[in-house]
């Protein structure tokens, strides 16, 4: 790389596609500050997209644009930044590198042909984002390294690609290796030497950035002697992976291997997914039109990343299931197009981030809209034909209008109010659905009430329209606790939820504490009399029953059995009864949870001639059960959940003993892949309310799990009361 020179694209209007080979879809991947966001704006400057301060023509920035992301100062969601460099059209893919967005991040990796992964040269690689290159190396992704930071004080760049090279080579130390080397400036007041220019290995050229400007040069005998040792590791790197077997015979050999071989060689191994370079990258100084090392960035993703035609054909079927071929990257194929974000614009309304598998997507043309397979999701299936509104490319808060989008490419489609994440976009006279993507389930519960009447007229709309947009988010209305809840990825999951609800929709909401669903049992046989006896002149109220109590295995339910002899209790008044005692259990005994796992029978009982009634007999079943439930302990019963944590094998430790204080009870543990373990255990969810936090504290943001509900089972008696103590309180 290095050896050519591209021409950046014309500030001011969106770049266009006519062919798929026009195309390169590469998306950055980080820990949150490793600078991808400051990487988006260098690279924009240096392709004529933005001006020298990062600004699109109306002053915003062109990615991190919204309010939230100002105000929180990290990138929450997912930004399509669109450049031209040579020709070719890059869609720029931003993600947040804060875990609580990793929705965000699954999307783009969705969209995205190729990934570039952003490393701090001071902080190092998070566990989070070894996990992801793991996931990428999975399926072949192609990837390359930038390194960031190259001027804080600590920063190291040999130490950072040593540590690249083990990290993310550890199978192939040889297909991690740098393309560049850092030419250093004089040392500043603090004895700290920032980087300068590069020294090109392929090239052996040196470009020189001390002018503000890119500067292109022969090196000097010191700096070729630094090119010469990393050249030969390089190159044989390169060799290893070349397709032509003779070339490291030849080069070993003392052969002169041309610089175009290299650089082919280098460019089909990156594409290819075996070869990952790793560059550096700085943002332009004050007055400069080019940011360290961005052109070079630039060359690698135009030359050396793959198009979307060798992207693999993409599975399709029918709606209802049937099997369709699988369809390729072509623009005249059947159209099959995927939502990869959603978002509410306050003058468009709702836009649809679309990227294009096949086909060719227009303006104001009718599509259908698939989703399916996003039960879990609290998302119902749905089909439906949708005339789309204008095609855009994004750019900043700019949405810049196109013509059509080509098989390959990425835009935003306004006006598809059905639309949801995930959801597929075909002909309508030829309906196709992809699978989903998988996403993280939401662990972490956020009960919620509306601040206000006006805010409750307005809550179900923003919260259906908030989740729509969001697939790694789930509401619940949860039946036994009569809350509203949303499940979230983390607590700054939670507060971009909640702003976004106050701000987007203009909906107020308070967070309440969140219940789990407990019930309550007898423990004890026991015996209740109930007497409903009221006389206020004309029809009075007369009923009187009497009952049985005792407990049932778990998971029986209640049972109703009726023995009354002799006509105590007239026939058409003991479904009267039943429904009374069910009604009563419904509401609870103890603590105001719902009874199970008990047997009621009726033994006997009173009645009127005149003024007994349906009412009356339901009253005393309802008393009776009250008062049988004063002769008999009642245990609290609370949901018992299975808990698979997969970590890393030097964390299983720590996840074991923390689950044990949360009256977990580890079942077993298994390994789950090189280096990781899956731990299982069943822990009472009341324990668990928080664990999506507390276990990325615990495994250093490596740890993922997932819950079932297994059963109900008794609470611990000291545990128990305080409940009570809460539920007599009212709290």
């Amino acid at each position: 790389m290095g050896a050519t020179s591209h021409q950046a694209g014309a500030a001011g209007r969106a770049p266009t596609a006519d062919r798929p080979s026009s195309v390169r879809n590469v998306v950055l991947v980080g820990h949150s500050g490793a600078g991808k966001t400051t990487l988006v704006e260098a690279l924009a400057l240096t392709a004529g997209a933005v001006n020298r301060a990062g600004r699109v023509e109306d002053g915003t920035a062109v990615s991190d644009y919204d309010e939230i992301e100002h105000r929180q100062q990290r990138s929450v969601q997912l930004s399509l930044v669109p450049v031209e460099w040579g020709g070719i059209k890059i869609n720029i893919l931003d993600t947040p590198g804060y875990a609580d967005f990793v929705g965000e991040l699954r999307a783009g990796l969705r969209a995205a042909d190729a990934a570039l992964f952003v490393v701090s040269s001071s902080d190092g690689i998070d566990g989070a984002t070894r996990m992801v290159w793991d996931e990428c190396e999975a399926v072949g992704m192609p990837r390359a390294i930038v390194v960031t930071h190259l001027e804080a004080a600590r920063a190291d760049y040999a130490q950072m690609t040593t540590v690249c090279g083990e990290i993310f080579g550890a199978d192939d130390p040889d297909a991690v290796i740098p393309l560049y080397l850092p030419l250093y400036g004089p040392p500043g007041p603090d004895g700290h030497a920032p980087v300068a220019g590069l020294l090109g290995l392929l090239s052996q050229r040196v470009y020189d950035y001390t002018s503000g400007e890119r500067v292109e040069r022969d090196p000097s005998p010191d700096e070729l002697a630094r090119i010469a040792d990393a050249r030969s590791r390089l190159i044989e790197g390169i060799i290893a992976e070349s397709e032509d077997e003779s070339l490291m015979d030849r080069y070993l050999g003392g052969e002169e291997i041309d610089i175009k071989t290299l650089v082919d060689d280098l460019e089909r191994a990156v594409a290819r997914g075996t070869f990952h370079p790793v560059l550096m990258a700085a943002p332009a100084t004050d007055g400069a039109r080019q940011g360290l090392g961005t052109v070079e960035l630039l060359e690698l993703v135009t030359g050396g990343f793959p198009t979307p035609l060798e992207r693999a054909a993409v599975a399709v079927t029918a709606p209802d299931g049937a099997d369709r071929p699988a369809v390729t990257c072509d623009p005249d194929g059947p159209l099959v197009a995927e939502v990869v974000k959603t978002s509410s614009d306050p003058y468009v309304g709702r836009v649809s981030l679309v990227r294009i598998f096949s086909g060719t997507l227009r303006p104001e043309e009718t599509v259908h809209v698939s989703g399916h397979g996003l039960a879990e999701r609290g998302h119902e299936d749905h089909d439906v034909d949708e005339r789309i509104g204008t095609l855009t490319s994004p750019f900043g808060k700019q949405q810049r209008t196109l013509t059509q989008a080509i098989a390959g490419d990425l835009a935003c489609v306004a006006k598809l109010t059905r639309a949801e994440t995930g959801d597929t976009l075909s002909a309508k006279d030829r309906p196709l659905l992809m699978e989903p993507w998988p996403m993280p389930d939401p662990l972490l519960p956020l009960a919620i009430a509306a601040h206000s009447k006006a805010d409750e007229d307005k809550l179900s709309q923003g919260l259906a329209r908030l989740v729509a947009e969001d697939p790694t988010m789930r509401l619940e209305q949860n039946p036994d606790t009569h809350q509203v809840v949303l499940w979230c990825l983390g607590e700054a999951h939670q507060d971009v939820a909640l702003e976004r609800l106050r701000t987007r929709y203009g909906v107020q909401v308070d967070p309440v504490p969140h219940k789990v669903s407990l019930r309550e049992t007898f423990g004890a046989k026991a015996a209740g009399r109930g007497r409903h006896v009221k006389q206020s002149g004309g029809h009075g109220q007369f009923a009187i029953c009497e009952i049985e109590v005792e407990p049932l295995p778990p998971g029986s339910g209640i049972e109703f059995v009726d023995k009354v002899v002799g006509g105590a209790v007239p026939r058409q008044f003991i479904p009267s009864v039943e429904k009374g005692v069910r009604t009563q259990a419904a509401r609870g005994v103890a603590a105001g949870y719902p009874l199970v796992d008990v047997r009621i029978t009726l033994l006997d009982g009173k009645a009127h001639s005149v003024d007994s009634s349906d009412a009356a007999f339901q009253t005393a079943g309802a008393l009776a059960l009250r008062e049988a439930a004063t002769e008999a302990r009642i245990h609290l019963l609370e949901p018992v959940a299975e808990l698979a944590v997969l970590v890393p094998d030097e964390y299983v430790g720590p996840v074991m003993s923390d689950l044990a204080g949360r009256r977990g009870r580890v079942v077993g543990t298994e390994q789950a892949g090189p280096g990781r373990t899956s731990v299982r255990a069943e822990i009472p969810e009341i324990e668990i309310g928080r664990y999506a936090v507390e276990l990325r504290s615990v495994s250093h943001g490596t740890g993922r799990f997932t819950r079932a509900y297994a059963r109900h089972e008794p609470m611990p008696p000291q545990i128990a009361d305080k409940v009570r103590e809460q539920a007599e309180k009212g709290t």
